[in-house]
């Protein structure tokens, strides 16, 4: 080997750690790539959060302005009937809602991953388009749907001489904001779980139907334990979805006053206590002891699950 050889052979290493990027070292390169994010994330997300708990802490009174109160706020809110029955909604419309949209994504996607169905694209892209569709302009058409006089349903009721449904009465408004949602997030929902399910190795398939393992028992053996993962990030999604439940109340409230006032959830609560009542210290305090909610329950979910999975 020349000396020429060796020299060459020798250049790549003696440059490499002087390699540069743009007229920056590789080292560097990377927390310039992340800056803008965690620039953006700072502004837009911990300094508004921070200057949240800020005024949580304070309350205007008539005599003496602004006054520094510590933990009241939150003490008010512990024993606060309103956000209480709001808090128990939600957790009443989670319970009903939730599983029944899980199921359907679950039964969508089985059945997509199945291969017995003709066009399973376009069936796929259909279950998906109501995700696309704005949850302001579903809840508009949804409310539209249900109106009680000139809604199809109600004049179809009518022309078959059928009681017209009063889908935006008190006992039926749960159902029918829950009937929206579904319809909303039934296809986003599906899709994750056919995601996972497609990371499944076919060499799986292919060794239960050799040992005689029919499409049930292969889906309930196979498909089912490797959806958990799947399905937990579905659920943690929904826990976190449900109790920030806003769009559908406050939107369907000018067609049902009478049954959706501003408490009927505790995201609308808030949100009546800041731009209506303007009680913006309070707001914050009830919106932090909302978001300590999502949590105990997403704990509680997570809890179960790895419980389960243990045992």
């Amino acid at each position: 080997m020349t000396a020429t050889t060796v020299a060459s052979t020798e250049e790549p290493r003696r440059a490499g750690p002087k390699r540069r990027l743009g007229g920056l070292r590789q080292g560097a390169a990377g927390p310039l790539f992340v800056a803008p994010f965690m620039v953006l994330f700072l502004l837009m997300f911990l300094a508004p959060l921070g200057y949240a708990a800020y005024l949580s802490l304070f309350q205007e009174r008539l005599i003496g302005g602004t006054t520094f109160v510590g933990l009241d706020n939150y003490l008010t809110a512990l024993r606060d009937p309103l956000l209480r029955e709001g808090v128990l909604r939600v957790a009443l419309f989670f319970l009903i809602q939730v599983p029944l949209m899980l199921l359907l994504a679950l039964g969508f996607a089985l059945a997509l991953d199945s291969g017995l169905l003709r066009l399973a694209r376009v069936i796929r892209l259909g279950i998906f388009v109501p995700y696309a569709v704005p949850s302001v302009v579903a809840t508009l058409m949804w409310g539209y749907l249900y109106g009680p006089d000139f809604g199809p349903f109600a004049q179809l009721s009518r022309k078959l001489g059928l009681p017209v449904p009063h889908f935006l009465s008190d006992g039926w408004m749960l159902g029918s904001l829950a009937n929206v949602v579904t319809w909303e997030f039934v296809g986003y929902n599906m899709i994750i779980l056919y995601a996972a399910l497609r990371t499944v190795p076919t060499e799986l398939y292919e060794a239960a139907a050799m040992d005689g393992a029919g499409p049930w028992r292969i889906a309930w053996s196979i498909k089912l334990p490797a959806l958990r993962p799947a399905l937990l990030l579905t659920l943690l999604f929904s826990v976190i979805g449900s109790f920030q439940l806003f769009n559908e109340p406050k939107l369907l409230q000018p067609i049902a006053p009478d049954v959706i006032d501003n408490s009927y959830t505790a995201n609308l609560y808030a949100y009546s206590l800041a731009f209506t009542g303007q009680q913006v210290n309070y707001s914050a305090a009830v919106s932090f002891f909302l978001g300590l909610v999502i949590v105990i329950f997403s704990y509680a979910v997570l809890f179960s699950a790895n419980r389960r999975r243990n045992s």
